[in-house]
């Protein structure tokens, strides 16, 4: 693995990562094996568990994490991508980006000359996924499950689909019609899924999508990007709140995840978030451990 741009370049690896990231789970430190690295972490959008655990998980790592926003860069200033690429990547180990597209993300990988971690673009964010199937693994023992994910086809949902097929998990994306995943992203999970042998599913009926799963998980209707759109989405959404009601849908044993930042009342209800079949709090201390994953088989020696 070069680069961590797409979920997928975890394709032939992605088992021993959660194994990985199990090991810094009940030893966070490990004898800082990255310790003198520098990790570069760009932010072009606001972040909290982004920021945070990876951050956190160079300091455990022995390494350190420079943060730097769009301002502090010549890139807020009309430098191209390519000439940013070039420069910072003679200092440092890593480079994290938090990118408005995707594009630009792969672009910098492409003149980079050490690994870059896509930290969330509007395309994917396969950070997030991966922490969420290894949430799912610690709290089902396996992968034979089934994931309802309820609300918008967004970078979560594109990258979930491509992780649970890579790992042989079905899973039910349940949203209005105009809200699917992205098309070519479905089309190449479904690839890996006839190889795993998951099921992927897109399904718009909310009792029909969420029965007899094991995994509920939403995520805010409105991302980042999409403020111009709200009142719109807030009222093609509104059947498709993870509360008590739908909850009751799915198995009696099914856990609830949610990406966070959670918009309460809205995508999902207080009451279900403090249920005790919410997992979201564990799913979002996974970050850092399927990160330090991530950030040791990209930058060990």
């Amino acid at each position: 693995m070069e680069h961590l741009l797409s979920i997928t370049d975890a394709e032939d690896n992605i088992f021993e990562l959660l194994e990985q990231a199990k090991k810094f789970k009940k030893d966070p430190i490990m004898g800082q094996p990255l310790k003198s690295k520098t990790l570069a972490m760009i932010f072009e959008k606001a972040s909290t568990r982004t920021r945070v655990s990876f951050e956190v998980a160079m300091f455990h790592l022995g390494g350190s994490g420079l943060y730097l926003s769009a301002s502090d860069l010549q890139l807020g200033r009309g430098e191209i991508v390519e000439d940013t690429a070039r420069a910072m990547t003679r200092y440092v180990d890593g480079v994290m980006i938090r990118a408005k597209e995707h594009d630009d993300v792969v672009k910098f990988a492409e003149y980079s000359n050490v690994p870059v971690i896509n930290g969330l673009t509007n395309l994917e964010h396969p950070c997030q996924a991966l922490t969420d199937i290894l949430t799912i693994h610690e709290k089902k023992n396996t992968f034979k499950v089934k994931m309802a994910f309820v609300g918008d086809g967004n970078n979560v949902c594109n990258s979930l689909l491509l992780a649970a097929a890579l790992v042989g998990m079905d899973m039910t994306v349940v949203c209005p019609e105009k809200y699917g995943p992205n098309p070519a992203i479905f089309k190449k999970a479904q690839g890996y899924a006839q190889k795993s042998g998951s099921k992927l599913e897109i399904i718009s009926k909310v009792s029909e999508g969420v029965k007899d799963a094991d995994v509920i998980y939403t995520d805010v209707w409105v991302s980042m990007g999409d403020e111009k759109d709200a009142s719109e989405r807030m009222e093609d959404f509104r059947d498709y709140q993870v509360n008590m009601d739908l909850l009751k849908m799915a198995k009696p044993d099914a856990i609830v995840m949610h990406c966070l930042p959670a918009v309460r009342g809205q995508e999902i209800t207080d009451e279900v978030i403090n249920c005790p079949q919410s997992v979201i709090w564990d799913q979002a201390e996974n970050r850092m451990h399927a990160q330090k994953a991530v950030l040791y088989e990209l930058l060990k020696e």
